[in-house]
């Protein structure tokens, strides 16, 4: 990915543990490393196509003077997330932040932090079947769309399926969503449980009937393993009311694990 450089933006702002660092303000010196493709503004010589960076030193300048934070790493996490939101032609950003009057005492030339965020892609599972199932998932899609730091890209149609594990309840109502999302995996998951809760999910029975259940099946290219989280989501491969709304708005994405494609899956699944 291209990259557009922003090197000690000097601003006066007050942020700071100390509560006079809060009331008389100090030096900050911000840099950015902005990831974005610079083919078509390039090639078209046109800045409206890429990212100015004149007015993303400016929206820096005013965001951290309408703001205060006592940690950098809070200054930065904040302010990353604004960028992102604010210019989706920015991929990715590294901030940093020097603080060249840190009161410690010492003699020190600067402290500083430095972060990267950027947007990631991930797909939801989505089922229900109990009560009004096509409204839990349509609220649940709504949800996400509005929730901080998330972006619904594609959804796939609601399909009827029958019951898996436990077979004796009401069919399901299944689908899939991408989402561009800031949020970390264990974000995610947690949005996820909130959402769910917000439906009057009760998690009694496993495999059972339920309101809502949303489940990551991919985060970006991640293969990720922990008591409570499996990414890519466990036995995906057979269960053919993941693969079959998975492969409407992602038939080429491809299992980090097995290898294959989701429409590769799927047709292994019929074969």
């Amino acid at each position: 990915m291209d990259k557009i450089k922003i090197k000690d933006l000097e601003l006066y702002c007050r942020h700071g543990v100390f509560p006079e660092e809060n009331v008389l303000g100090q030096k900050f010196l911000f840099s950015a490393i902005l990831s974005v493709d610079t083919r078509a503004p390039g090639k078209a010589d046109d800045l409206e196509k890429s990212v100015n960076y004149g007015e993303l030193c400016h929206f820096i300048r005013e965001f951290m003077e309408e703001h205060t934070y006592k940690l950098l790493e809070a200054v930065l996490e904040h302010l990353a997330e604004a960028i992102l939101q604010k210019w989706e032609k920015i991929e990715e950003i590294t901030l940093e932040v020097k603080k060249p009057w840190a009161p410690i005492g010492l003699p020190l030339e600067t402290v500083s932090v430095e972060i990267t965020r950027g947007w990631h892609t991930a797909y939801i599972a989505l089922g229900s079947n109990m009560g009004e199932k096509e409204t839990y998932l349509r609220n649940a899609v709504k949800e996400l769309d509005e929730s901080a730091g998330c972006r619904v890209e594609k959804v796939s149609d609601f399909i009827a399926t029958a019951p898996y594990g436990v077979t004796e309840q009401d069919e399901f109502l299944n689908g899939a969503l991408k989402l561009r999302t800031l949020l970390t995996p264990e974000e995610l998951l947690e949005l996820l449980h909130e959402i769910e809760a917000k439906a009057e999910r009760v998690r009694t029975l496993r495999w059972g009937p339920r309101t809502l259940d949303l489940d990551i099946l991919f985060y970006d290219n991640l293969v990720l393993d922990t008591e409570e989280l499996h990414i890519p989501h466990i036995d995906m491969q057979n269960r053919d009311f993941v693969l079959k709304p998975m492969a409407q708005i992602a038939p080429y994405m491809r299992h980090p694990v097995l290898n294959k494609t989701i429409k590769q899956l799927e047709g292994e699944l019929h074969g």
